[in-house]
């Protein structure tokens, strides 16, 4: 089979070998999943340049969401040979690969009506966005919820989450293009953050009160700039860092305006509590059934434009989710 390695620090092109592998052993616990797409995230990029938090010995296979085929089972198993699923392999043996092996509680049956691609780009961005709009602020319908950064992987998924909660959605983007794609996800109203101040616009469509809770993936000014724009009693989710600088939070101001800086690390709350993961796919399964949530593709790409589509990606000017097909 072919893998996608690092073999080497430094930018995805310069760093990623496509070689020749031995099918992975499925060993107790385990499923081997014919991979039919991987998702493409920016931690993707930090990983082959040595500047993500985790730090696999190399070489490695990048790649943290897979949609697959099961094709073997280990003894005992609760899934079947057959079965379409969702699965996020661990490093150091990642889901850019036509085949892999993992755990058995990393894998999450999906319906044949979704396809390989949404059901790749779906798990982390979706869980994430799910765990901090449900979870963590805790949305209610008839609440405004500002949307940063809305036509990205999981400013996507919090639109249609919100719209889906019945919250009004207000989202950020950069461009005319961006800005169509928020619109056609459901937002009730867009603002091009290149040409428009975001806290204007919210304080003019909420009649001076500010949103209720705004999703922020970005940090920096715009997290700043949010905490002008806050409601009273309100909730800002810090989901990351995408702007680069990671702001501070004059805690005086959230004493004053009375609002709640909230924390969203969902990848430990996945690890803390996967059975909530289990509850959180089933219902994410559910909207997406019913048509409330569809994840973003900007582009699929044949397995051997991995690198291409990860310099593409760290330009910053897709939106939604890039997938590489094997």
């Amino acid at each position: 089979m072919r893998s996608w390695k690092v073999t080497k620090l430094g930018d995805p092109k310069d760093v990623l070998e496509l070689l020749e592998t031995e099918r992975p052993e499925v060993k107790e616990n385990e499923v081997l999943i014919e991979v039919e797409a991987s998702s493409l995230n920016f931690f993707d990029i930090l990983l082959c340049q040595g500047k993500y938090q985790e730090k696999p010995p190399l070489p490695f296979t990048p790649g943290a969401e897979i949609a697959g085929v099961i094709r073997e089972v280990g003894d005992n198993s609760i899934l079947k040979v057959g079965q379409r699923v969702i699965a996020t392999p661990p490093l150091p043996n990642g889901g850019l690969s036509e085949f892999v092996s993992v755990s058995e509680d990393t894998v999450y049956v999906i319906p044949d009506s979704m396809s390989a691609s949404e059901a790749a780009g779906m798990f982390i961005t979706y869980q994430t966005s799910y765990y901090a709009l449900f979870y963590r602020s805790k949305l209610q319908k008839g609440e405004v919820l500002v949307v940063h950064a809305g036509a990205g992987g999981v400013g996507s998924a919090a639109i249609q989450l919100g719209k889906a909660k019945g919250a009004t959605v207000i989202a950020t983007a950069g461009g005319p293009e961006k800005i169509k794609v928020c619109k056609e996800l459901g937002a009730d109203v867009v603002i091009d953050y290149t040409s428009e101040d975001f806290v204007s616009v919210v304080k003019k469509e909420t009649d001076g009160r500010g949103a209720d809770v705004i999703y922020d993936p970005v940090g920096g000014d715009i997290f700043d700039r949010s905490r002008k724009c806050i409601a009273f009693d309100g909730r800002i989710l810090v989901i990351g860092f995408a702007g680069g600088r990671i702001p501070e939070a004059p805690v005086n101001h959230a004493l004053v305006k009375n609002y709640s800086i909230v924390g969203v690390h969902w990848g430990l709350f996945a690890r803390k509590n996967p059975e909530e993961v289990i509850k959180i796919h089933n219902e994410l399964v559910r909207l997406y059934k019913e048509g409330s949530v569809r994840p973003l593709i900007y582009k699929e790409y044949y397995f051997d434009g991995v690198p291409d589509a990860l310099e593409v990606l760290a330009d910053r000017k897709t939106y939604g989710k890039l997938i590489a097909i094997p």
